[in-house]
C-alpha cells in the first residue's frame, strides 16, 4: 500500500505529464507566423480578444491550441497591453512570452535640429502616430516644463533634445516630450554652467541665443561668428534685428512659419520680435543643436555687427553699417533682386 507521501508524488507526476501531453499536442497544432505584424493589444482586453487579434494579423493559425497553450503556461491573464511587432516565422511559443514579459515594439524617431513644438508634433503624428494637438499641448505645459527643466519657461520649446530616440511604438505625447526633455538635460555639460556665468546669463537666455543662431545658420562653421555677431549687439544695448524670431512671432499667431520676410513683417508686434524689442525675446525659437549651443557659449570674438545672407548659402559679415549697406547693394546686384530686404539694420 503506497503512502501518502508517494500517492502524491504520483499524482504530481501524472499531473505534470498530462500537462507535457496537453503542451506538445497545442505546440503540434499551432503553426509559426508567416508574415510580419504589429499588433496593437488595448488595456483591459480579455485572452479571447487577444487570440482573435492574432488570428486576424495571422500571427497564429489555431486560436483553440494556442489558448490552451497559454492557460498550461499560466499567461492567459499576464498579458500586456501594447503595440508588438512580431517577427515572420515567430513560434506561438514566442509570441507568448512576448506578450506575457511585455516585449513590445519600438520605434526609431529621429527629430532635426531646429524644429519649433509644432514641427516636432508633425513629425511625431506622422512617424509615431501620435496626435499632434495632444503633443503641442503637451509640449506648451508651463507647469510641467518649469517642473521638468528647474527654471520658469512658458513651454518645452527650446528644450526638446534634437537627435534620434528609440521609442516604443505605444509611447504617449507627454512621455515623449519627457523624454526629449531628459535627453537636453543629460546633453547639457556641467562645464557651460561655468561658461554662463562669464557670460552673464542663464540657461534660458543662452538656449534663447543658441535657437536664433541655429535659424540664421547655413554653413556650420559659420555659427561661431553669428554668435559673436549677437554678443556684440547684446552688450552694447543693440537690437539683435534677428528674422527667426519675426519668424517665431509670426508662427505663434498663424500656426505657420513664413520662410521669407517682407517689409512689412518687420513690424509684426510681438514680444518675440527683436526688430522691436531690444534684447533677447522670452524665450526660444526652436531647439537648437549642440553646435549651436556651444557657439553661442563660445562666440568667435570677432567685431561684426552686421551680416546679410549672400547667394551662396553663406554670409557676408560687415562691422559698420555703410559696409553692411555695400554687401547688401552688392549682394542683390549680383541676384537680380530687386526691392526685398536685405537683413540685418
Amino acid at each position: 500500500m503506497l503512502s501518502r507521501l508517494e500517492s502524491a508524488g504520483r499524482r504530481g507526476f501524472i499531473r505534470r505529464t498530462t500537462i507535457a501531453a496537453f503542451t506538445a499536442s497545442a505546440l503540434s497544432a499551432c503553426d509559426a507566423s508567416q508574415k510580419p505584424a504589429r499588433v496593437i493589444l488595448p488595456p483591459g482586453a480579455s485572452f479571447a480578444a487577444v487570440t482573435d487579434s492574432l488570428k486576424a494579423h495571422e500571427v497564429i493559425t489555431s486560436p483553440g491550441p494556442f489558448k490552451l497553450m497559454a492557460r498550461l503556461r499560466g499567461v492567459d491573464r499576464a498579458v500586456h497591453a501594447g503595440v508588438y511587432e512580431i517577427p515572420a516565422g515567430t513560434r506561438p511559443w514566442t509570441v507568448l512570452t512576448m506578450l506575457s514579459t511585455g516585449r513590445k515594439a519600438a520605434l526609431r524617431f529621429t527629430v532635426p535640429e531646429g524644429l519649433t513644438i509644432p514641427e516636432v508634433a508633425a513629425l511625431a503624428a506622422d512617424k509615431l502616430g501620435i496626435g499632434a494637438d495632444s503633443f503641442v499641448s503637451a509640449a506648451r505645459d508651463s507647469a510641467a516644463a518649469a517642473a521638468a527643466l528647474g527654471m520658469r519657461v512658458s513651454s518645452f520649446e527650446g528644450f526638446l533634445r534634437p537627435e534620434t530616440y528609440l521609442v516604443p511604438a505605444d509611447i504617449s505625447a507627454r512621455e515623449l516630450v519627457r523624454v526629449m526633455a531628459e535627453g537636453f538635460k543629460s546633453e547639457w555639460q556641467p562645464a557651460w554652467d561655468g561658461r554662463l556665468d562669464s557670460l552673464k546669463m542663464d540657461q534660458l537666455g543662452l538656449v534663447t541665443l543658441a535657437s536664433i543662431v541655429e535659424g540664421e545658420a547655413r554653413a556650420d562653421e559659420e555659427r561661431e561668428t553669428i554668435a559673436g555677431v549677437y554678443h556684440n549687439r547684446l552688450r552694447i544695448g543693440m537690437a539683435l534685428q534677428a528674422d527667426p524670431t519675426v519668424q517665431y512671432a509670426i508662427s505663434l499667431k498663424t500656426g505657420r512659419r513664413k520662410p521669407r520676410l517682407f517689409t512689412r513683417d518687420y513690424a509684426f508686434k510681438s514680444s518675440y520680435n527683436t526688430y522691436l524689442h531690444p534684447g533677447l525675446p522670452p524665450g526660444p525659437v526652436n531647439s537648437p543643436s549642440r553646435r549651436s549651443i556651444e557657439a553661442a557659449l563660445y562666440p568667435a570674438d570677432v567685431r561684426y555687427l552686421y551680416f546679410v545672407a549672400d547667394t551662396n548659402g553663406r554670409h557676408v559679415f560687415s562691422r559698420t553699417y555703410n559696409e553692411h549697406l555695400r554687401a547688401i547693394r552688392k549682394i542683390r546686384g549680383a541676384a537680380g533682386q530687386r526691392g526685398s530686404r536685405g537683413g540685418r539694420q
